[in-house]
């Protein structure tokens, strides 16, 4: 199997599930959904809802029967349940799920810029990622890297998933807008003071509370130009990377400036997930990240420092 293979068969047969997954968690979203189960003591990252369960059941099911060949890639979902254990242990391709990405919002009803997540990955970079907001827009939005097209648009539920991605026009990145504005997420109770600093140096930072949606159909259409996160997770950051790596940017740790791999991970047990070391600054701009890894270069790398 390679990697035209493998990205083929996602973007056939895993637009109609992300679809199926959204109309649940916004049927789900009606009742009490709220479960324990996170402790890291943020509330940005212990949200958990029977949405999130269900969901990933869902896609981790459609993984395994829907085509074979997804059965030799490894998964990482940021949740446990599904038949994760028929899938590979190791191999070159992962595909990582986030069956609720921006969990507290959905729980909370504070937006409704939640998203269902599917990536595909080597250890250097993304090569598939796949977005659906359930509740962005009349019918949901759509975010979709595969090669260099980037498409971010409306779904239409009078047509097949496939059908409406294929319609969408690509993002230019010519006429794309250069956006100031970065996303800001993960320095715990200091996420609005260094969102501050991130203004303060000509750029304009927006804290969690203050983004005005996802920032994957904002980072696609250039309304945001990057982020800085402290250590992100693996299941949902990638595919602001992948959009930035697509626009000609990057995304670098900011104390050495190197690019983004997947080889340095570690387990956040307060969070129960996988996260990237340190702090990643992202933008399909270069002059933007440059300016980003000089204002952050000297930040505390530990995430949950005193």
């Amino acid at each position: 199997m390679d990697l035209t293979t493998l990205t083929t068969a996602l973007s056939r047969e895993m637009p109609d599930v992300l679809r199926w997954g959204g109309a649940i968690a916004r049927r789900i979203r009606g009742f009490n959904i709220a479960l324990p189960g996170k402790t890291s003591g943020s509330h940005l990252t212990d949200a958990l809802t029977l949405a999130d369960i269900t969901v990933q059941e869902l896609l981790v099911s459609a993984l395994r029967d829907r085509d074979p060949v997804f059965r030799e890639c490894r998964i990482e979902a940021e949740e446990e349940n599904g038949d994760l254990h028929l899938f590979a242990e190791e191999a070159p391709w992962t595909i990582a799920l986030d069956p609720i990405d921006g969990t507290r919002q959905y729980r909370d009803h504070s937006g409704d810029g939640y998203a269902v997540m599917l990536t595909l990955r080597t250890r250097e970079t993304l090569h598939y990622s796949l977005v659906f907001l359930p509740e962005t827009g009349e019918h949901g939005t759509w975010v979709e890297v595969k090669g260099e097209r980037i498409v971010c648009g409306p779904d239409d539920p009078g047509r097949c998933a496939r059908e409406v991605l294929d319609a969408l026009p690509a993002v230019d990145p010519s006429s794309r807008p250069d956006s100031k504005k970065i996303y800001l997420i993960g320095f715990q109770e200091h996420d609005e003071a260094r969102a501050e600093l991130v203004t303060k140096v000509g750029l304009e930072g927006f804290a969690p509370d203050a983004m005005p949606g996802s920032i994957y159909p904002l980072l696609a259409t250039g309304e945001f130009g990057g982020s800085l996160i402290h250590s992100p997770n693996i299941y949902d950051f990638p595919v602001s990377l992948h959009i930035a790596r697509v626009l000609g940017g990057d995304a670098v740790w900011v104390h050495d400036g190197t690019s983004v791999h997947f080889d340095e991970l570690w387990n956040d047990d307060l969070a129960d997930m996988l996260r990237l070391p340190g702090i990643v600054a992202c933008s399909a701009n270069a002059e933007t990240m440059t300016t980003l890894v000089n204002l952050a270069r000297d930040w505390n790398q530990n995430r949950y420092a005193d």
